[in-house]
C-alpha cells in the first residue's frame, strides 16, 4: 500500500525495521533555530534521520526572497542523498508541531517527484504519548543517487502572483493566524497585513483537538466553503515563508482536492518590496 498523504503510528510502528522505509525528523522552532536539532539528539523514532528547516529545507535569504526560500531542486536533491533518500522508498516524515513542518517536506518531496511519502499523523506528541519506542542513536546512513529536476508547474512565483491579482483566474489561501492576516501582532515579518485578495484559512483549523488531521469529509467541507466554484487548480497556497501554507496544500489532498500549488515566497517575500501592494484591516 502507498502511502501518499497521512500514515498512523501503528503503521510506522509495524514497519520501524523495514529497510524500505525511511523517516525524517523535521522538527523546528521559528524562534529558537536549534531547538529541533537539540531534541532530536536527545531522543527520536528509532531510524530517523534529521533535516533542518534553515539548513535543508530552505535556500539562503537575500533579504527580498522570504524567510524561508526555496532551494534549487539540485541542492534539496544532495540533502536527500546525503541520508539515503530515494525513488521506491516509504518516507514517514514527523514533526511537534501539527506537522506545520513536516508538511513542508511532504511538499517538497512531491515537487521532486516522491510520492510515497506521508506525514505522521499526530507526530512525536501521539508516538510519545502511546509510549512507542524511541532512541537517541544516530541512524546509519548510506547515501542513496537521488536526483531531480524539480517540477515547476507544483508552485508559482511573486510574479505570478503579481500579474494574476485581478484575473480572477487565481485563489490565494494564506494559511497564518486570522490575526496576522488582518495585520496584528505581526512578530515575524517586519510588516503587516496580507496580499490583496487573499482568503485566510489558518492550518491548525485542519487539526482536532488531539492535534491530528481532521477527517477528509469535514476537511472537504471547510475547503468548498472557501473555495466555492473555484477549482483547487486555481488555488495558490500562501503564509508568511512557505511552511504552514504547506499545510493547507495538504489538507487539500486529505480532502480530495489535489492540484492546488504553493507560492513559497509567501508574505515574507511579497512584503518584502514597498512598491507591492498591501491589506491592512
Amino acid at each position: 500500500m502507498e502511502h501518499r498523504t497521512l500514515i498512523d503510528t501503528d503503521e510506522l510502528a509495524r514497519h520501524l525495521t523495514d529497510p524500505n522505509w525511511q523517516i525524517i525528523d523535521v522538527r523546528h522552532n521559528l524562534v529558537d533555530v536549534e531547538a529541533g536539532f537539540a531534541q532530536y539528539v536527545q531522543a527520536h523514532i528509532p531510524g530517523a534521520h534529521f533535516l533542518h528547516l534553515d539548513r535543508d529545507l530552505s535556500a539562503a535569504k537575500t533579504g527580498s526572497n522570504g524567510r524561508h526560500p526555496l532551494p534549487s531542486a539540485a541542492a534539496f536533491s544532495q540533502k536527500l542523498r546525503r541520508i539515503g533518500i530515494d525513488h521506491g522508498q516509504t518516507i514517514v516524515i514527523y514533526d511537534d508541531a501539527g506537522g506545520m513542518m513536516a508538511a513542508r517536506l511532504w511538499w517538497m518531496l512531491r515537487w521532486c517527484g516522491i510520492f510515497s511519502a506521508a506525514v505522521l499523523n499526530g507526530g512525536w506528541q501521539k508516538w510519545c504519548a502511546e509510549q512507542r519506542p524511541c532512541s537517541a542513536d544516530r541512524a546509519p546512513v548510506k547515501p542513496s543517487e537521488f536526483a531531480a529536476s524539480g517540477n515547476r508547474l507544483a508552485w508559482v512565483d511573486v510574479g505570478y502572483v503579481q500579474q494574476h491579482l485581478a484575473h480572477g483566474d487565481m485563489l490565494l489561501l494564506d494559511a497564518r493566524s486570522a490575526e496576522r492576516f488582518r495585520g496584528e501582532n505581526e512578530t515575524l515579518d517586519p510588516v503587516g497585513g496580507h496580499i490583496p485578495g487573499a482568503r485566510n484559512h489558518f492550518f491548525q483549523l485542519n487539526l482536532d483537538v488531539r492535534g491530528c488531521f481532521k477527517s477528509a469529509g469535514e476537511l472537504r467541507s471547510q475547503f468548498q466553503a472557501l473555495l466555492g466554484d473555484c477549482p483547487p487548480q486555481q488555488v495558490v497556497h500562501q503564509c508568511g515563508s512557505g511552511v504552514t501554507a504547506c499545510h493547507n496544500l495538504l489538507a487539500m489532498e486529505i480532502a480530495g482536492l489535489p492540484g492546488s500549488r504553493l507560492y513559497p515566497g509567501s508574505w515574507s517575500e511579497w512584503c518584502a518590496d514597498s512598491a507591492r501592494p498591501i491589506v491592512i484591516e
